[in-house]
């Protein structure tokens, strides 16, 4: 799969999922480290990347634009905040949300759950 994983998630969880066999990036290596979750929205979009964040910005982004693309992977709630048990979240996820990422969701982690909600979301 492939994944840009934004600022407020450390560049080690974009080299674990690589190191796993994915395709993934931080927004660090694209040069935009301090760009606007706008930029970083459109960035995902137009790479066909899943955007890896704990913003939750991102999904009243996805809202707001009707947007069927990109899908989101999300942290809420106290979930994990070391790079190393966010990816094992992320690995350990994939295989039920698969499907449900390429067709665009949304994808909630949460401390003792995972939320699935698809695309487009409603304001």
């Amino acid at each position: 799969m492939r994944f840009l994983v934004d600022n407020a998630l450390s560049p080690r969880v974009a080299s674990a999922l690589r190191t796993a066999g994915h395709d993934a990036v931080h927004v660090g290596a694209l040069g935009l480290a301090g760009s606007d979750d706008e930029a970083v929205f459109r960035t995902a979009r137009e790479s066909r990347r899943i955007l890896v964040s704990a913003d939750t910005d991102f999904g009243a982004i996805l809202a707001m634009h009707g947007a069927t693309t990109p899908s989101l992977i999300i942290f809420r709630h106290g979930a994990e905040y070391q790079p190393k048990r966010q990816v094992r979240r992320i690995l350990d996820t994939l295989p039920d949300v698969e499907e449900n990422l390429a067709s665009g969701a949304v994808v909630v982690i949460e401390p003792s759950r995972t939320r699935v909600r698809p695309l487009p979301l409603r304001p």
